[in-house]
Formats: C-alpha cells, sequence, structure tokens
C-alpha cells in the first residue's frame, strides 16, 4: 500500500515540477494592423519554448507563455523587435521598422534620455 502512495506522490511531484516551468507574461509591442498581429506573434512563437503568443492591437498588449527553462521574456522581445516591432525592453532597428508596411508604421516612443542629473 506504502508503495501506491509512493507512487502517487512522486507522479503528482513530476507534474507539479513540469507546470510550474510554464510562465505567462504580458508586454506591450507596438503595432497597428492584423499584418502586425501576424508578424508579432510569429516572431514570438519562433522563440524555442514560447508555446503560445497572442497580440491584442487595441491594447498593444501581448500575452505569451512560455518554458522559462528554455527561454525568457528578454529573448522573446528581442526577437519581435528583430521583426521590426518595439517592445518595452527593445527598440526595432530603424532599418527593420523602415521596411515594413505603411499601414503598420506605428508611431514610435521617443528615446529615453539618460538622466546624468545636475552633474552633466
Amino acid at each position: 500500500m506504502k508503495a501506491i502512495y509512493l507512487t502517487i506522490g512522486i507522479a503528482l511531484l513530476s507534474l507539479t515540477t513540469v507546470f510550474g516551468q510554464v510562465k505567462t507574461e504580458k508586454f506591450k509591442v507596438y503595432g497597428n494592423c492584423g499584418m502586425c498581429e501576424s508578424r508579432i506573434e510569429k516572431a514570438a512563437k519562433s522563440v524555442d519554448g514560447v508555446s503560445t503568443a497572442d497580440w491584442n492591437k487595441e491594447t498593444k498588449m501581448i500575452v505569451v507563455s512560455l518554458d522559462s527553462t528554455k527561454t525568457d521574456v528578454h529573448k522573446v522581445q528581442m526577437a519581435i523587435a528583430k521583426a521590426g516591432h518595439d517592445t518595452e525592453m527593445h527598440k526595432a532597428k530603424d532599418e527593420t521598422y523602415n521596411a515594413l508596411p505603411g499601414c503598420c508604421q506605428y508611431d514610435r516612443a521617443p528615446a529615453k534620455k539618460e538622466d546624468h542629473g545636475h552633474m552633466n
């Protein structure tokens, strides 16, 4: 009988470990239209470890499910920026952004200037 309880316990622990690796992340990605949505979601899903990606064009927010043992939100945002879309962490290269179709060229946020205080 103890063997059955031990087996069940190990199985439950294994399931908890497997499911504990899946994280859901939500962050802003700039874009405008359905073509942007396809490009953004495709870029996110191209990252090994990302299982789902859903971008909302009204809120400009993406929800990504990822395996935290294979990737992290930083890598996902880098892939999206490489596709031409600015994220909270990464800005797309100007050349990549400029190559987007006209309807996909969103208003870009100005670059943040570093604050050096009163000394500089």
